[in-house]
């Protein structure tokens, strides 16, 4: 074989993994979106670069911090294989074996698929990195014993990935692997227990306590206090626009998300409506929507 003719086989070659590189990145851009991982990694009041850190996270446990998770290979996390990125996201376990505690909502990303944890990794590691330290958590005692992380994950976590349920439509599926994974809707949606994982009898029912102190919203179908006299386009294009079907618009925390909901596609928009509106209602004080 000539040398021009071995070139032209490698170029052959390469050009469809390139191809496909490309594609779970693009891919990996929409999923990193939906997620919101930039509203929770990036110190915006001060500035901070996308992904480096920073932004504080008050919980009743302590303040904790978003780190950083850019490439950074010693600040970030350059060095992560595939097989750890996806241990962080189904697990809640770093490289090293340590426990993260679930304010980082893996009890939502562990439903995710292998396949798009690494398109989200994918992107990621596409983007510039930053050498910013993360900083460390301000967490009250006991709880910044990440030991104690071992009994809470045999109590309330429930490793995926999501499996669909056959006697559902598809976009019944689509909608529960949205809201479940990837939006990870009732990390915030959902009362949490005294030991800070999410009541399953109110799944999605609204919490009096939420990002930045803020109560959250019921998003249930329940008709006094849910979304029960929404139809699903009213929720597609609350998700869109972040205003409400009588004029309102949604909470500054909401707010962030919209951002990011928006970027869907309609048919992903609705798909959680259909979700959403299929589920069973649950009564609360928390009114569907609020301003500021």
């Amino acid at each position: 074989m000539s040398f021009f003719a071995g070139l032209a086989t490698l170029i052959a070659l390469a050009a469809p993994a390139a191809a496909q590189d490309a594609a779970a990145i693009e891919h990996g851009k929409y999923l990193f979106g939906a997620a919101g991982c930039a509203s929770c990694h990036t110190d915006v009041k001060n500035n901070g670069p996308l992904l480096g850190g920073g932004r504080a996270l008050p919980t009743p446990f302590g303040t904790f911090y978003g780190p950083n998770i850019t490439a950074d290979k010693e600040h970030g996390i350059g060095a992560w294989t595939d097989a750890q990125f996806i241990q962080a996201l189904r697990m809640g376990l770093s490289p090293k074996g340590e426990h993260y505690f679930p304010v980082f909502p893996y009890p939502s990303f562990t439903n995710m698929t292998d396949r798009d944890m690494l398109d989200l990794k994918a992107y990621i590691f596409s983007l510039p990195t930053s050498d910013r330290p993360s900083k460390p958590h301000e967490i009250k005692f006991p709880f910044n014993y990440r030991i104690s992380m071992i009994g809470w994950n045999l109590l309330f976590l429930d490793p995926g990935p999501f499996k669909p349920d056959d006697s559902r439509d598809e976009a019944w599926n689509r909608g529960a692997y949205l809201v479940r994974a990837v939006a990870h809707c009732g990390e915030c949606h959902t009362e949490r227990n005294l030991f800070g994982a999410k009541r399953v009898d109110r799944e999605l029912g609204g919490s009096p306590i939420g990002p930045d102190g803020d109560s959250v919203p019921n998003i249930t179908p329940d008709e006094k206090s849910g979304i029960g006299g929404w139809s699903d386009s009213e929720i597609s294009d609350l998700l869109q626009s972040g205003m409400t079907p009588d004029g309102d618009a949604v909470s500054r925390s909401m707010d962030e998300v919209i951002q990011n909901l928006s970027k869907l596609t309609d048919d992903d928009r609705n798909a959680i409506a259909v979700y959403l509106k299929s589920l069973p209602a649950v009564h609360t004080e928390t009114r569907a929507a609020q301003k500021d």
